[in-house]
């Protein structure tokens, strides 16, 4: 798939409850599918993760990467890494290619090694109807409070150029 407006790529890296509320607040992002991502042999266990869909004229997919990298712990090697595998997971080789060389330019950005990969997006399974869009069906709940509000704030600190504007109010 070449990078054209509507163009899918898959992130993982933390709880896909987190990961889809702050690609749902970004703009430019048409789409956000949480869910499940397993890539190709060895690392066909499935992680969570999104799936973004994205016009790459209104979001640089420099800019789409580094709100990932900043909003989940990409530099950490922690126990929880097979079910939340830091990831970009791409479509086709040459989305890879140019992934991989934003990737490096954007370690320069980061004081620790970058453990995030890229890989490929062998198959997608969708979450359970009830805890899609948890954050937007529950913002008051201790785990939106206590995981996702913070993430929320750090962009509308680092990133506030791309939020949606209804994304741009601070959480109380």
């Amino acid at each position: 798939m070449t990078l054209e407006a509507g163009v899918k790529i898959g992130l993982g890296g933390g709880c896909h409850w987190c990961t889809e509320a702050v690609f749902q607040a970004i703009a430019g992002i048409s789409k956000v599918e949480q869910g499940f991502i397993r890539s190709d042999p060895p690392e066909n266990a499935w992680s969570e993760a999104v799936v973004v869909t994205f016009d790459p004229v209104a979001l640089p997919l420099e800019v789409l990467l580094e709100i990932h990298l900043r909003t989940h712990s990409s530099t950490s090697h922690h126990k929880m890494r097979g079910k939340y595998r830091s990831a970009v997971y791409v479509y086709d080789a040459g989305t890879g290619v140019k992934v991989g060389r934003l990737m490096r330019a954007l370690q320069q950005r980061f004081d620790e090694p970058l453990v995030t990969r890229v890989m490929t997006l062998a198959e997608f399974k969708a979450s359970d109807e009830q805890f899609r869009n948890y954050y937007a069906k529950g913002p008051e709940r201790p785990f939106c409070k206590t995981y996702i509000d913070p993430k929320l704030a750090l962009l509308r600190k680092q990133f506030v150029a791309a939020l949606k504007p209804e994304r741009l109010e601070a959480a109380e």
